[in-house]
């Protein structure tokens, strides 16, 4: 007869068994697991361009692991580049190293992003605003300081930030996302003779002065004559960029305000872009309508009229201005 039993598992077996499930579990106590000060909740910073080296010996110093050297080789087992993935890591509660590993090597933050979506035309003020809105506490004299020497570059568009609020790592979010958005315009920069800065600029003022790609393009032409003619552009939308006026507003003693945005008082384009354009304003830059037209005016309700001359002009002036 057959015996149903299962053959006995000899001594060895269970030695080796158990002298496997105690070798782990040392390992997992003295190079895996969390140490006893892991730090709840508070916020870590990767910085951007953080080896694994780097990295590990971070969150060693924090207290986050036990060992920089365990670390690392699980990072690099996880993410062969060689790279943390940068930013603002939170662990609420103790997790072992492979658990640190795995989130640092995928970008697993722990905290909810914010929605930032930048409208086009938005200038440096106008950004540091809404992110005030979205993240408490935030730095806008920081922001605004690091952010205003790249005004024109910062791409309107919708953004998932944490909300930690790191004014450089934003910026170079949006700095990163205009030379992506714009590559496809670089034959026309080339074709235009014009250099990527003087195309900027003048996409920000169009940004500003008018809503339409049909009006832009028109007004792009009589603005491009005009530089190359060597005549004041006579820009009002540069004004509400130092003065916080408009169109509307304007004194004669503002025309005369010594400033490098006052197109009024200097030749040329300003000094920089008083806006972040969108493609669509770039795209007007570029592709200007030819016409007559040396002058041009919005009246209030946003209607543009043009004219082939100074007394044209005076006479819309008259219209449409009372």
């Amino acid at each position: 007869m057959v015996s149903l039993r299962p053959p006995a598992i000899s001594n060895r077996v269970l030695a080796a068994t158990g002298a496997f499930v105690f070798a782990v579990a040392l390992v997992y106590v003295f190079f895996l697991s969390p140490p006893d000060n892991f730090p709840r909740g508070a916020v870590i910073t990767v910085p951007e361009g953080s080896s694994v080296a780097k990295t590990s010996a971070l969150l060693a110093e924090r207290h986050v692991i036990r060992f920089a050297k365990v670390l690392k080789y699980l990072i690099r087992f996880a993410q062969p580049s060689g790279l943390a993935v940068a930013g603002d890591y939170v662990f609420p509660e103790p997790v072992s190293a492979v658990a640190v590993a795995e989130r640092v090597a995928r970008g697993e933050y722990g905290i909810a992003p914010i929605k930032l979506t930048i409208p086009e035309g938005a200038n440096t003020f106008e950004i540091a605003a809404l992110i005030a809105r979205l993240i408490p506490n935030f730095a806008t004299e920081d922001f605004i300081a690091r952010a205003r020497p790249r005004e024109g570059y910062l791409f309107p568009d919708t953004y998932y930030f944490q909300p930690t609020g790191d004014s450089e790592r934003i910026i170079r979010a949006m700095e990163k996302r205009f030379w992506t958005a714009t590559k496809s315009l670089a034959p026309l920069v080339a074709k235009s003779g014009r250099t990527t800065e003087q195309v900027v600029i003048m996409a920000s003022l169009l940004e500003r002065e008018a809503q339409t790609s049909e009006a832009r393009r028109l007004i792009a032409g009589i603005l491009w004559k005009r530089l190359d003619e060597g005549m004041p552009l006579q820009v009002d939308a540069t004004f509400a960029y130092f003065t916080d006026k408009n169109t509307f507003e304007l004194s004669l003693k503002d025309l005369a305000t010594s400033s490098p945005y006052n197109t009024y008082r200097y030749r040329g384009l300003p000094i920089g872009p008083i806006a972040n354009p969108g493609i669509e304003a770039l795209t007007a830059a570029l592709t200007p309508i030819e016409s007559n037209y040396w002058f041009y005016l919005s009246d209030r309700s946003g209607s543009f009229h043009y004219a082939v001359d100074f007394e044209g002009h005076k006479r819309n002036k008259a219209l449409y201005l009372p």
